[in-house]
């Protein structure tokens, strides 16, 4: 299964921009920072991410403010370059 949720801000949006077929794509970068247990010990991540949103849910991602924070589900695929993934945004809470 190949499925992401991640609590994450946003930190930088490109502009809209149209597929060949004329659905509405956007390009994104989300930050994420947390705490979590690895064994045993606290670690503190922090991360950025390359993301696209496609489809109706550019209205959404497009609809929140720089700094946003919010959850984000999707799934990781292959960046359009082949070097790196990209998470692909579905849905948005």
């Amino acid at each position: 299964m190949n499925r992401l949720v991640l609590s994450a801000r946003l930190v930088e949006r490109g502009n809209i921009r149209f597929t060949p077929a004329g659905v509405p794509a956007l390009d994104l970068r989300l930050l994420h920072e947390s705490e979590l247990s690895e064994d045993g010990q606290l670690r503190r991540i922090s991360m950025e991410i390359k993301a696209l949103a496609i489809g109706t849910v550019t209205q959404s991602v497009g609809a929140l403010d720089l700094s946003a924070c919010a959850v984000f589900a999707g799934f990781l695929a292959q960046a359009r370059n082949g070097r790196g993934m990209l998470f692909h945004i579905t849905s948005l809470s």
